[in-house]
């Protein structure tokens, strides 16, 4: 059983502007166990699937978290998810402890699970300050224990890492990483590449509200034709000589930003770009494969550099990795937002997880939202932001 399936989940919210596609058609795979890295651009539509995950807001399609359907079934399962959405909202004149004692005490957990999820998220020496006085990275922390407070077996945690020094960031990835190698299912919303990249097992790129990409780190990163950086001894007449001798043998040849070559070429057939210098008399001082990262998979699969969407399709054709064309972006994505906002920071009233047995946020049955309201958020402990 998959942890998370959504099929063709849509959702509109109608903006002075017009209406404004935040989801468009996606669909999603999450499997059990490990940690799952769900990224896009601001705007992709990352957020507001986490709140529909969570039931905090209602769009068309099917959506099933832990095999119970969101939202009917929800209350099945909530006591088996943690989820940090947004930035968390606490009482800013409690301490950390006691905003969460308030929040054990509310769910019937032990006080114990205080002292521990402080510990594992490295806020002990600071558990007894106020709220007010933390910083926006040990608020990050406080929320991400808020989430683990159950011990859930499934973790939705919307950019955990926001505002962490990167001493904090390296604590979380662990943390997160031992949470993954532990069997429990890490389902984590991200635009730090470098950092999805050391800490994930899977991924999923999302893009204009569709999912466009999904397979393992390491297929994304095999997915995109190989490079191989080349320099020769000499000048600049010699690296153009050398560019032109491949160019005219068929290789595709760019320039890398240290000024030197990089050639498309795959590392069984990077000998013959060795021989076709020599034969024209041009010597090879470094031939090296270029290694390839996440934030270079990304931009090609998502078209960051226009010109790349139409290659997409040969990235899919490779083994392991799902890949779609990157779809053209909506007129209404460019004029208001998406992710629950419409552009003027106004974002939908959320519904707290804790009172979910009281419905999830209204919406009609097409899943489209009258322009949101700002002022009617909810505020206290774990309150919207923080799911039970």
């Amino acid at each position: 059983m998959a942890a998370i399936e959504i099929r063709d989940l849509r959702k509109t919210y109608r903006s002075r502007r017009g209406p404004v596609a935040a989801l468009d058609g996606l669909d999603l795979d999450v499997p059990e166990g490990g940690v799952f890295a769900f990224l896009g651009a601001n705007g992709a539509g990352k957020t507001t699937t986490i709140r529909a995950l969570v039931g905090h807001l209602r769009a068309t399609g099917s959506v099933r978290v832990l095999g119970a359907e969101v939202p009917r079934e929800l209350p099945k399962v909530i006591d088996r998810i943690g989820a940090l959405v947004e930035q968390p909202s606490f009482f800013p004149g409690f301490s950390g402890h006691r905003n969460l004692s308030l929040l054990a005490r509310a769910r019937g957990l032990p006080q114990a699970r205080v002292d521990a999820v402080l510990e594992q998220v490295g806020l002990t020496a600071r558990a007894a300050s106020r709220a007010a006085t933390y910083s926006l990275g040990m608020k990050q922390r406080l929320g991400v224990a808020a989430a683990l407070l159950k011990e859930p077996a499934m973790l939705i945690l919307d950019e955990p890492a926001n505002g962490l020094d990167p001493e904090g960031i390296k604590e979380m990835r662990e943390l997160l990483r031992r949470l993954g190698d532990e069997g429990r299912t890490v389902f984590v919303s991200s635009h730090i590449l470098g950092e999805v990249q050391q800490l994930s097992d899977r991924v999923a790129i999302v893009h204009a509200g569709r999912c466009i990409a999904t397979g393992s780190v390491d297929d994304l990163l095999s997915a995109g034709p190989s490079k191989f950086r080349v320099r020769v001894p000499g000048d600049t007449h010699e690296t153009h000589l050398a560019a032109a001798v491949l160019e005219q043998a068929g290789f595709s040849v760019w320039a890398d930003p240290h000024g030197e070559m990089a050639v498309d070429v795959t590392p069984d057939d990077s000998w013959r770009v060795a021989k076709v210098l020599a034969d024209a008399a041009v010597y090879v001082a470094e031939l090296s494969p270029i290694e390839r990262t996440l934030e270079q998979a990304f931009l090609e699969i998502t078209g960051g550099a226009s010109q790349i969407a139409a290659r997409v399709p040969e990235v899919g054709s490779e083994p392991g990795v799902a890949v779609e064309a990157a779809p053209e972006a909506r007129a209404g994505a460019e004029g208001g937002g998406v992710d629950g906002n419409d552009g003027d920071g106004a974002q939908e009233p959320v519904t707290d997880v804790l009172d979910y047995y009281g419905g999830p946020a209204s919406a009609d049955a097409t899943g489209r939202d009258e322009e949101p309201d700002a002022g009617r958020g909810t505020s206290g402990p774990g309150s919207g932001e923080v799911g039970a």
